[in-house]
């Protein structure tokens, strides 16, 4: 079955970086795009980051992140990866991965994800 397994957060000093990483099972990961969203206390989830399956073409970032965070991939590991850098306070969330239902990411929107892993806790504080 699919899964996905998220891993990597922490607590971490605002400033500070974190990788996350996104092991995929279940499915072909090379023919799929791939999603970063996050979810503070309180807050709606939003996106993060997408990337596309081939990683053809410019990643997908939410303006908030833009310049700091980094999406990649390694197919023949089967896992996605979130650089997070210059961490902020707001960036504190729980990260989850999740799955597209197609090989591209949408520019428009953040639809189309049809599986999820459990998600991992990002805590930025001094």
């Amino acid at each position: 079955q699919v899964q996905l397994v998220e891993s990597g957060g922490g607590l971490v000093q605002p400033g500070g970086s974190l990788r996350l990483s996104c092991a995929a099972s279940g499915f072909p990961l090379d023919q799929y795009a791939i999603g970063w969203f996050r979810q503070a206390p309180g807050k709606e989830r939003e996106g993060v980051s997408c990337i596309s399956s081939n990683s053809a073409g410019r990643p997908k970032y939410a303006d908030s992140v833009k310049g700091r965070f980094t999406i990649s991939r390694d197919n023949a590991k089967n896992t996605v990866y979130l650089q997070m850098n210059s961490l902020k306070v707001d960036d504190t969330a729980v990260y989850y991965c999740a799955k597209n239902s197609v090989t591209y990411c949408s520019a428009n929107d953040w639809r189309g994800y049809d599986y999820w892993g459990q998600g991992t806790q990002v805590t930025v504080s001094s």
